[in-house]
């Protein structure tokens, strides 16, 4: 078996509803889901996620390869981009084709790939992350609820622009989930939208009346004095990591002791995820994936021993995208399709695409240009409109 070629398609998810975090909101409630389909001379094809545009960087060292090696090609790609440097959008594209090669690496074991990880379980407990900003306190609560029913007992709330109005919410998530545990636990992402004394005091005031699991990315994801000095200043835990694109760049925060959780990026691949799993358990850290549609990392999660919990941010497919998955138990339930367990539908996704115009680049993906510059607290959730409601609230 070769790698012979690839294409690209684009295929949207419809959440219903708007998405968005402390940066800002999505303009339409349809995001952009981009999927790569490796071709090979038996045949048999892969499928990643995730956005590849500088793929034409690093398929040459992909092209006419066995993608069972799929390791040692992870590294091929690493190698080719050696001097201009892998972070960025040729880490996305490079995270998408390594997604693809291990679908094709399982496909051709004719087993799921959380069996060819070495998984045991096929159970990969997770938490409910609704992007949930864009909500009113009643369209908020009709949405975890729905996570509620599939037994999650936790929930990550997006925050960070005003105490009490976080506060508020992160009780009423504490009620919903009350139905599946005493102790429900309790996230809260600012999404890189403070200073550290900002963090802390935040912090600290929501700590005195809700326990929180932990803080998601208080600050700047590369400020490993920031992030250490958040930690020592609030009893939850700190967790980062989904943005950083290669082992170099999480030696500096766990040298720090800045994180508690080390985060994972789904949209960086399967090999990543793996070696960062596994420099974190040599520190005797957990890690915890990131989502992006359909999952595609929870099949490494089961393989790894110190997964925590997965974040499970929606509990329906992207357009034409049939997923081998079910969420129960408070988690996600992997099947025993061949391979990462994504059949794509071409003809629809290319039906669906040619109706409808290519999303905006808006939204929490474009930092506000007065993030962390705050000298007072919004007055409430602020403009939706995306970049201007960041540039305003931004901290």
């Amino acid at each position: 078996m070769k790698v012979t070629g690839y294409r690209s398609l684009t295929t949207a998810h419809d959440w219903g509803r708007l998405i968005g975090d402390a940066n800002g909101v999505m303009p339409e409630p349809r995001t952009d889901v981009h999927v790569l389909i490796l071709e090979t001379d038996s045949g048999v094809e892969g499928v990643g996620l995730g956005a590849h545009g500088d793929i034409e960087r690093v398929f040459g060292a992909v092209e006419g390869e066995d993608p069972r090696a799929v390791s040692a090609i992870y590294d091929r790609m690493l190698d080719r981009v050696f001097k201009t440097g892998h972070s960025g959008a040729t880490f996305g594209a490079i995270g998408a084709i390594d997604m693809a090669l291990w679908d094709l690496k399982a496909k051709a074991a004719g087993e799921p790939l959380w069996r060819t990880l070495g998984g045991r379980d096929r159970f990969v407990p997770g938490y409910a992350s609704g992007l949930d900003i864009a909500l009113d306190d009643d369209a908020l609560v009709r949405l975890y609820e729905r996570f509620a029913e599939r037994g999650f007992s936790g929930a990550k709330l997006k925050g960070g622009r005003n105490l009490e109005h976080d506060l508020r919410r992160l009780k009423a998530l504490r009620d919903v989930f009350a139905r599946n545990s005493a102790e429900p636990a309790l996230m809260l992402d600012a999404n890189e939208s403070w200073n550290r004394s900002q963090a802390v005091r935040y912090i600290a005031a929501l700590e005195q009346e809700v326990d929180l699991t932990w803080v998601e990315e208080p600050v700047r994801r590369w400020d490993a004095a920031g992030l250490a000095s958040v930690r020592r200043g609030i009893r939850a835990g700190v967790a980062t990591g989904e943005n950083l694109t290669g082992l170099e760049q999480y030696r500096p925060l766990l040298d720090a002791d800045a994180v508690d959780i080390v985060q994972v990026g789904n949209v960086w691949g399967i090999t990543h995820f793996l070696r960062v799993a596994a420099v974190a358990h040599s520190r005797d850290l957990p890690v915890s994936p990131v989502a992006y549609h359909t999952n595609p990392v929870a099949h490494a999660a089961v393989a790894v021993p110190n997964h925590l919990a997965f974040e499970v941010q929606d509990l329906s497919a992207p357009i034409g995208l049939h997923v081998d998955q079910e969420f129960e138990d408070g988690g996600i339930v992997l099947g025993d399709e061949p391979g990462i367990g994504i059949r794509v539908d071409e003809e629809h996704i290319n039906a669906v695409r040619a109706a409808d115009p290519p999303a905006a680049i808006d939204g929490p993906h474009v930092r506000p240009k007065r993030a962390g510059l705050r000298l007072v607290p919004d007055s409430g959730q602020g403009d939706r409109n995306g970049a201007r409601a960041g540039e305003r609230v931004g901290s």
